[in-house]
Parts: structure tokens; sequence; C-alpha cells
């Protein structure tokens, strides 16, 4: 018996997707999942050339030059997407940034930068998904957390605190928005193989610290997250919100060998 209740269902190629950061890494992984199952993908980077030539790549449909940052131009580039005639299923916010310093070495520049990168991106996100994705019929939010803001990992003070604040703003956001048909939910990675993470990865000695703490013994690649961001992002999935799952090798929870 069906519910009446229920949403109607949908699927990848009914609408469009949007993705803040979408032109490498974890979010040039996720649009590229995206499309392979049908769907029309947006995607945005800072700079516009770099947009353009990924979604050149990835066979996005459309690429804009975005500041997440700014929350005017975040919410008038998602107003963008949700009147080009087609269904706005989903929004991903893919921008981020990497600070490892302890805390009294962390400038106060510093802190800002990652909050603005991290945490304040995700709000401007929330915010304009809150205004428009309703419109839509409803659909799913998808954020990044991280597994520092998990388990107590030293030197991450800036970050886990601006990834903590998008693992509780997930769960605000979700139960504000649940009577509009709106999800949201995050993902926490690990150390992932991204040209943010390039810091860590071009250098051996760091890199292999990195392996160990993790238990599966290797760090994630992009495509491991976007995986698990195809769970969140199915049209299909309309009773997961709130949720923040660990894609991370086992770094938050458990402990190798």
């Amino acid at each position: 018996m069906t519910d009446p209740d229920a949403p109607p269902s949908r699927d990848f190629g009914d609408g469009l997707f949007g993705i803040i950061g979408g032109a490498s890494g974890i979010g040039g992984a996720i649009a590229a999942a995206l499309v392979a199952r049908g769907a029309s993908v947006a995607i945005t980077s800072r700079d516009a050339g770099r947009a353009d030539g990924a979604a050149a790549m990835l066979g996005a449909d459309h690429a804009t030059a975005l500041d997440p940052a700014d929350a005017d131009a975040v919410d008038a580039w998602v107003e963008g997407l949700a009147g080009h005639g087609v269904p706005l299923l989903g929004l991903v916010n893919g921008s981020g940034s990497i600070l490892l310093k302890p805390a009294h070495l962390t400038t106060p520049d510093e802190f800002m930068q990652t909050l603005q990168a991290n945490l304040v991106s995700a709000f401007n996100v929330v915010r304009a998904a809150g205004r428009h994705l309703a419109k839509s019929g409803g659909g799913s939010v998808l954020l990044f957390s991280t597994a520092a803001a998990e388990a107590g990992l030293p030197n991450h003070e800036a970050i886990a605190a601006a990834k903590g604040g998008v693992a509780a703003l997930v769960r605000s956001a979700a139960a504000t928005y649940a009577s509009r048909g709106v999800r949201f939910n995050a993902i926490a990675p690990g150390l992932v193989n991204t040209p943010m993470a390039e810091g860590i990865t071009a250098r051996p000695p760091a890199l292999e610290a990195s392996r160990k703490m993790h238990a599966l013994g290797r760090i994630g690649e992009p495509e491991d997250v976007a995986r698990a961001a195809m769970t969140f992002l199915d049209p299909k999935a309309t009773w997961i919100s709130g949720e923040v799952l660990c894609v991370d090798g086992g770094l938050a929870r458990l402990r190798g060998r």
C-alpha cells in the first residue's frame, strides 16, 4: 500500500543538481557520478575558466564562477538553478580548506579564513536552499564535515571547529526544513587524495603517517566519497535527513593494529 503522504518518486535524471566546488576533488567526483546517472549538473569554481574546463570534461551542463563565502552570490546562483525549468533536486557544498596547526600558532586571519571557507559557505548554501529548494518540491542538500570533528586529532583545532559547526548546522537545518521536503545530510571524510590535500600527500613522511592513522591502511580517493554521496543525493532516498556519515577509512572510530 502506498502512503498518500509520501513525496512523488523521482530519479537522478528527472532534474538538476548544483555543486559548489565541483571542478575537482570530491566535488568533481560527485559531479561525474551524477552525470553518469543521467542527472543534469551545474558546477561552480572560484575561477571561471576552471569552471568551464571542468564542465566540458565532466559533462556538466552549466558552469559558473562563484565565491561560496558571498551569501548574496550563492543565493542568486541557487535561485537561478531553481528557475531553469527542471526540478532542482539537490545541492552540494564542496567548498573547503585544510589547516593543520595548533591553536596557539593559528593567526586570527587563518582562523577566520577557515571559518569562511568551511562553515560560512555551508551556511550560505543552507540559507539559499531554505529559500529556493522547496520550490522544486524539496530535495537533498549535502554538506561536508570532517572525521577530525568526530575524533580528537592534534593540530586540527581550527578545521575541527569549523567542520563541527557544519555537523550541527546539518542537524538543525534538517529539523527546520523537514516539513518543506528539504533534506540535509553531511559526509565527514578522512584524508582524501585531492588537490586540497597536496600539502600532506606530496610529502612522503606525512602521507605515510596519514595512512597509518586510517585503520583500513590507506587514504581515501574522491570516488570513495562520491559513492556515499549518491545515497544522500538519490531523489528516492526521501527518508534520510540529519545524518553525518563518516567516510574515513575508520579514522574517527577505529584504531589500526
